[in-house]
């Protein structure tokens, strides 16, 4: 189907948002953590996070925030209001969201991790009776490189949201924390009964959270983790996302510790 930009925002020098409306007034019907497939005429196709939540007012139109790091992502930075865009999807296994409710959450997102995680974020403050206590937690490398910083803002003053911030390197009107994202865990709370951990970011990153959750005894199924930076072409064609025979855009991009724990390069 057919996609028109009707607002676009550069939000650093190297990411660009843009909300995108579906020909004929259609909804796009994604759940959070699923992905679509955009294609630009004469460049290609390229799987793209789905960072709006279904909950939004404004159920015609869904939002993208896409890094330009390649042939596509360059493109589609060059694109304007008004421009088409064809649009397939939603794809991919959602966050478990049935398992969530009811739940204590801690999200925790690293750099362009906000990106995907934000569905999931604004879905839980949508409908925040359904869940437990909620924690977000954010890293990335410096304070210029955070994004929905007016978001971020209003979680920040929320009362009833834990949320911090930590970031590589400050600068001299940073007043948060400086670190990397795991010194914020041992720090939070956890009823590991009752608590799932969402997490969301580089793959280098991956690794450390998880040893820090397994330090407070979190179990395995509990811990959620979205793999979609490994994917390509979004078909399960490619074999780029492929990990000992899963493919993270068909089996995933959402997948439990528990059923990754033992697949040797999965994280």
């Amino acid at each position: 189907m057919e996609g028109t930009i009707i607002r676009t925002v550069n939000m650093t020098d190297n990411e660009k948002f843009f909300e995108i409306e579906l020909e004929g007034g259609r909804e796009l019907g994604n759940l959070p953590g699923q992905f679509v497939q955009l294609s630009i005429f004469g460049i290609g196709e390229a799987p793209i996070s789905v960072s709006s939540s279904p909950t939004k007012k404004n159920k015609n139109t869904f939002e993208i925030c896409v890094r330009k790091a390649g042939v596509f992502t360059a493109a589609l930075h060059g694109l304007s209001e008004g421009d088409k865009i064809g649009v397939r999807g939603p794809f991919g296994k959602p966050f478990p969201i049935d398992d969530l409710k009811g739940n204590d959450l801690i999200m925790v997102a690293g750099g362009l991790g906000i990106v995907p995680l934000r569905s999931l974020i604004n879905f839980v403050i949508d409908k925040r009776r359904d869940f437990g206590e909620v924690t977000i937690l954010l890293g990335c490398k410096q304070p210029k490189d955070r994004l929905f910083t007016e978001e971020i803002e209003s979680w920040q003053r929320s009362t009833d949201i834990n949320y911090a911030c930590t970031v590589d390197r400050a600068d001299p009107e940073w007043k948060g924390n400086v670190g990397v994202i795991t010194t914020l865990i041992p720090g939070v709370d956890i009823d590991v009964n009752r608590t799932y951990a969402v997490v969301v970011g580089p793959p280098i990153m991956y690794k450390f959270v998880i040893q820090e959750l397994v330090k407070k005894e979190m179990p395995d199924k509990q811990i959620i983790l979205s793999l979609e930076r490994r994917m390509k072409c979004g078909l399960g064609k490619c074999g780029h996302c492929q990990i000992n025979g899963k493919y993270v855009c068909q089996d995933g991009p959402t997948f439990t510790y528990a059923e990754i724990k033992g697949l040797e390069e999965a994280l």
